[in-house]
């Protein structure tokens, strides 16, 4: 294809598709006129034989949903190295003489025994701090789903059939394991999800940086993930339900809706609202975290005439580091410390339910999002990205194995009438998502040269006008923008050659 494209209908996520629109959920600088290199498009078709063009699975990602991932994921990437060096603290706390000292904090009890809110360290940590997570969560999944690559169904259908295949399948590894060996199929749950912060933090380790498109895909996943256990904690791990304290928790978020939507404004109003919302969610039986979910897809995404950001990428860029850098890593502090000696890993690689979790986060997850991806691109018109090849899918697909802050979470839920399994299943996610960093590690890094290349040629900016060279490949301003400076280079390099000849003849010359 040569020349420029024109009058070529997008789809959401393949390249131009939000370049040259108002991104909703983002900030209004976004805003770029519509540039779309021919090169980048997928193939088409010939146009008499009536057939569509096939969608690209992985397709570079438009130039303003590219920037909001990297500005998003780079405080995830800071977050993931916290949470790793939380893990790794509580790993030792647990592990040495300081055992009890780590045991007494996690067990002391406080607040008001009246609201029902007399919590251990612990439980704080898991109904309290967590909330600042899924309230980011929530905030995302809005995000995806007004601007994302959640928008469009078409598009939306290859990440969300691999996430949703990179769920079932882990779940279905966890029963076949435990129902054979006659363990607890409670903890069917604690596979499934994806711990993005974590995967970033091995990313972080391994020094190997990813395409947009992957990380994207790795993000997308873990929203998705994140929704399923949203729904599946408020429905499977939620007992003893009060339908006055539920009645109240509803009626507080309307009022959270209505004011937010009426743009009043002000942390005092909503922070002491959140507060009542969250106690009266935690009290009505259904998980406290739910509170924050719900409260996150409340914000309003979309941009007023007065508005430079809307308030939903406002308030994520406010409380995303603190659930990054603050609340999932005290949140693993208190919930990594399991005991590891040689007993307890015997334990892991024996009984039913931790087999379960260790092969459906190592083998479970790398199937059902690989196999996903293949069968959505297989049986549907989409083709992979030509940069990219199966094994970059089964990078991403591996790094999903690594199931942590959600999975910890489920552990506890899964098996509150049996400590000792829930720390042997806590255990089983450590040594899972380890198995799936390493494996995933050892893809990458067979393809570390080809994600720099990648890499470097997304950012590469030659004209020096803050927009990378591929997202203008198709506009001719740009061409003769590089012809000027490519001038100017060779004026320059002929003007040095003049130099250099003089030079050279007066060395020449009689002595």
């Amino acid at each position: 294809m040569q020349g420029h494209v024109k009058n070529v209908p997008r789809r959401w996520g393949e390249p131009g598709s939000l370049v040259g629109t108002h991104h909703r959920c983002v900030h209004a600088t976004f805003w770029r006129p519509a540039i779309t290199p021919p090169h980048s498009l997928p193939p088409q078709h010939d146009r008499d034989s009536g057939q569509s063009r096939r969608s690209v699975f992985l397709g570079r990602l438009p130039l303003g949903e590219r920037k909001f991932l990297a500005d998003a994921l780079r405080t995830e990437t800071v977050g993931g190295t916290l949470l790793l060096a939380a893990a790794i603290v509580a790993l030792l706390l647990a592990n040495t003489g300081a055992s009890g000292f780590y045991d007494d904090i996690k067990g002391f009890h406080f607040g008001p025994e009246a609201l029902h809110l007399h919590l251990s360290v612990a439980d704080w940590a898991k109904d309290g701090l967590l909330t600042l997570f899924f309230f980011v969560a929530g905030t995302e999944l809005k995000r995806e789903l007004v601007a994302g690559e959640l928008r469009d169904p078409r598009a939306a259908a290859l990440p969300i059939v691999s996430a949703v295949c990179g769920m079932v399948v882990p779940a279905l590894v966890y029963v076949a394991f435990a129902a054979g060996g006659g363990g607890d199929v409670g903890g069917w749950a604690i596979p499934m999800a994806t711990d993005i912060a974590f995967a970033l933090g091995v990313l972080a380790v391994l020094g190997t940086g990813l395409p947009s498109a992957l990380r994207a895909f790795l993000l997308t996943l873990a929203v998705v993930d994140d929704l399923g256990a949203i729904v599946i904690i408020a429905v499977f791990y939620s007992a003893g339900i009060s339908l006055g304290a539920l009645a109240g928790a509803v009626a507080g978020l309307a009022v959270f809706w209505f004011l937010h939507h009426r743009g009043v404004r002000g942390w005092y109003v909503y922070v002491p609202l959140a507060l009542v919302i969250w106690g009266l969610m935690h009290a009505s039986g259904v998980h406290a975290t739910v509170a924050g979910v719900a409260m996150g897809l409340m914000l309003r995404c979309s941009l007023r005439p007065d508005e430079q950001t809307s308030p939903a990428a406002h308030i994520e860029h406010l409380v995303r580091p603190l659930s990054a850098g603050l609340a999932v890593p005290l949140f693993a502090l208190f919930a990594a410390g399991v005991t590891v000696s040689g007993g307890a890993l015997t334990d892991v690689f024996t009984q039913p339910e931790t087999l379960g979790v260790v092969f459906g986060l190592l083998a479970g997850k790398t199937l059902g999002v690989f196999g996903g991806a293949w069968a959505a691109v297989r049986f549907t018109k989409a083709e992979l990205n030509r940069e990219l090849g199966w094994a970059d899918v089964l990078a991403i697909a591996a790094l999903s194995g690594i199931g942590f802050t959600v999975s910890l979470l489920i552990s506890e839920l899964a098996f509150t009438d049996d400590a000792v399994l829930a720390d042997e299943a806590k255990a089983a996610v450590l040594v899972g998502s380890l198995l799936a960093a390493v494996f995933a590690g050892i893809v990458l890094k067979v393809r570390a040269r080809k994600y720099r290349s990648l890499v470097e040629a997304e950012n590469r900016d030659e004209d020096g006008d803050g927009v990378p060279d591929v997202y203008e490949e198709g506009n001719p301003e740009f061409h003769l923008r590089m012809a000027a400076l490519y001038e100017a280079k060779a004026a320059e390099h002929r003007r040095l050659a003049e130099v250099t000849t003089r030079h050279d003849v007066a060395d020449d010359g009689p002595a």
